[in-house]
Parts: C-alpha cells; sequence; structure tokens
C-alpha cells in the first residue's frame, strides 16, 4: 500500500502541471528623441552597436535633420532639449549613441549647430 501512495505522490508534479498558454504581447512606448539631452557618448565601434540606445547619423546639412544640436562645454549647463554634453568616457554619460554612416541605418539624423539658441527637436 505505501509503495503505490509513493508512486502516485511522485506522479503529482507531472499530472498537475500547468497547460502552456499563449505569450502575452508587450506593448512598448515609442522612443522620444526629444527627451536626449545632458551628456552623450557618440559609439562609433560596431561591436558595441547594440549597447546604444539609439543609431544616429550625423549630417551636414541642417535642413534635413531630425535634431538641431548644441555641444555643449559644461555637462551642468545641458540641461535642454538638443543641448549635448559630448563625453569621452561611455560611464559618465546619460544617453549612448551609435554613429553610423549610412543614413537608412539611422534612427534619426543630427546636425551640430554653434548657435544655443538654434538647437531643436523635429520628431
Amino acid at each position: 500500500m505505501i509503495l503505490i501512495i509513493s508512486f502516485w505522490l511522485s506522479l503529482l508534479p507531472y499530472l498537475a502541471a500547468p497547460q502552456p498558454t499563449a505569450p502575452i504581447p508587450v506593448t512598448v512606448a515609442s522612443k522620444d528623441i526629444c527627451r536626449i539631452y545632458g551628456s552623450v557618448y557618440l559609439e562609433r565601434d560596431p561591436k558595441y552597436k547594440n549597447t546604444a540606445a539609439y543609431t544616429v547619423y550625423l549630417g551636414e546639412e541642417e535642413a534635413f535633420a531630425s535634431m538641431v544640436v548644441y555641444r555643449e562645454s559644461n555637462k551642468l549647463f545641458a540641461d535642454a532639449t538638443a543641448v549635448w554634453h559630448i563625453t569621452n568616457k561611455k560611464a559618465f554619460a546619460d544617453h549612448v549613441l551609435y554613429v553610423t554612416d549610412n543614413r537608412n541605418f539611422a534612427d534619426f539624423t543630427v546636425h551640430f549647430t554653434n548657435v544655443r539658441s538654434y538647437a531643436a527637436c523635429r520628431p
């Protein structure tokens, strides 16, 4: 009798196993490029492309840029939209962006300006 009970108890986890269900779809909020400001690290090594939040193309024409960025020399003053402090160390960056040479692979295009009041985001 004890042998039969122990046999049924050993099968219990397999009999009460939950049935597989369909995966629940997860909605991801769209990324807002206008929230990129502060210290930014521009990654150029393709090995680390997956560690970057966005892929950007640095364009020469302001008219075709999604974001016109002003380079701030002091990190404390890079506190507005499209005002970046370019850092040399990835560990000190608020945002990591991968720079591509192909405009078609970029999430958005960046043009750097010398005038702070021209800094703007055009999503």
